[in-house]
């Protein structure tokens, strides 16, 4: 099993949000923090089960460079990812 890390992407498959696109924020063995910038801001993460996300075990690069220069996050970046990431997805 591969490590979860902060700034990885998840995809949720169950629940009200499903197939909604995230960020994780923070993760421990039974659940995970996730947020999207919009309607899941960093200060609000949206607590979610391991079983009910599919982690995509990829850091967007936006994020990665925020996160190995020790800067906090902001929710704008961590909107802008998500949309160039479901884009990527979309195949365009």
């Amino acid at each position: 099993m591969e490590k979860t890390e902060k700034g990885m992407l998840a995809r949720s498959v169950a629940g009200h949000d499903q197939n909604r696109l995230y960020i994780i924020i923070r993760a421990e063995d039974e659940y995970v923090w996730l947020a999207d910038g919009k309607l899941r801001p960093l200060e609000k993460p949206k607590k979610k089960k391991r079983k009910h996300v599919q982690i995509i075990h990829r850091i967007p690069e936006s994020i990665r460079g925020q996160l190995e220069n020790g800067k906090t996050l902001r929710d704008e970046e961590i909107k802008q990812a998500i949309q160039s990431e479901s884009r990527k997805m979309a195949g365009g």
